[in-house]
């Protein structure tokens, strides 16, 4: 009675946030197999429906969190639910209902305060028959993981040059490389990491990764983000789209041919000075990366 009185306005102090972080770490490094066994147990029934409103009502703990999360999951499985891509295996009618269940299970983690024991078994059924045991684990950023968090890490500062200096000599640097590169040899480079994050399954980690990254660029402030006009946004839109890129490389620097990383990874150097900005900053892909979400 006490848990469902109490106001919840932080996933931190969300008394379940540990079931959820092991939802949210999980959406990524669902295979192929598991989306077809999620689609295949999952029932829409009334008791169901009616657990899915009460978890989804206005007064549900959370709950603009939880649809930005089925936002997110509709994002980095959006190449799966379109299916016109070769490395698509699953149809998207499979995925879709699959989806359907990890909606239902991400509501019931985040509503369990305010759910009766069968209302969250009800919403947790077809997950738990996929995954009795949560793993908890983050998603895989490879190899060179610790650089992609420094990168992601570092954008929200970034985000204050309207009034840092340090900050907005670092986005002028950024800008010049993103004005003056090459288009054509950029484009085929991000292809080929693409290319590499599908050989390697870290394709739905790649759009994770830049959902994070554009997060973290444009969490200005309110009074700095009413003042900029189209000649600034499509600056800023080159800035944001070389630094996502940037993360997206080193996701995959562990494979990619040695003149490409470098080609791509380049603009790590402009953003070293701010690097060691961040230590009041939480982890961008902390609170088990709920997809494409970043810290307030």
């Amino acid at each position: 009675m006490i848990l469902r009185s109490r106001r919840i306005d932080r996933l931190e102090d969300h008394p379940n946030l540990r079931g959820i972080l092991a939802i949210l770490t999980q959406l990524v490094h669902a295979s192929d197999t598991e989306l077809s066994q999620l689609a295949s147990v999952w029932r829409n029934t009334p008791q169901l429906a009616a657990a899915r409103d009460k978890a989804l009502s206005p007064d549900a703990p959370l709950v603009v969190e939880v649809l930005a999360a089925f936002d997110a999951l509709s994002a980095i499985y959006a190449d799966d639910l379109a299916g016109i891509d070769d490395y698509v295996t699953v149809d998207p009618g499979i995925t879709a209902t699959a989806l359907k269940a990890v909606r239902d299970a991400i509501a019931a983690a985040y509503a369990k305060p305010i759910l009766t024991r069968s209302e969250y078994s009800a919403l947790m059924r077809s997950w738990r028959v996929v995954y009795p045991r949560g793993r908890g684990h983050e998603p895989d950023l490879g190899p060179f993981g610790s650089e992609v968090k420094r990168v992601l890490a570092a954008l929200p500062v970034l985000a204050r040059r309207c009034h840092d200096a340090d900050s907005l000599r670092v986005y002028d640097g950024l800008l010049v490389t993103a004005l003056t590169r090459d288009e054509i040899e950029h484009r085929d480079a991000m292809e080929a990491a693409f290319n590499s994050a599908v050989r390697t399954g870290r394709r739905r980690v790649w759009t994770l990764v830049r959902r994070s990254a554009a997060e973290g660029f444009w969490r200005l402030c309110p009074s700095c983000r009413k003042m900029i006009n189209l000649e600034d946004a499509d600056a800023d839109q080159r800035v944001m789209e070389l630094c996502a890129d940037l993360a997206c490389a080193l996701l995959v620097q562990d494979i990619l041919d040695p003149d490409t990383a470098a080609n791509l990874t380049a603009p790590l150097h402009t953003l070293v000075p701010l690097q060691n900005r961040h230590g009041g900053e939480r982890r961008q892909t902390g609170r088990g990366l709920p997809p494409g979400r970043s810290p307030d």
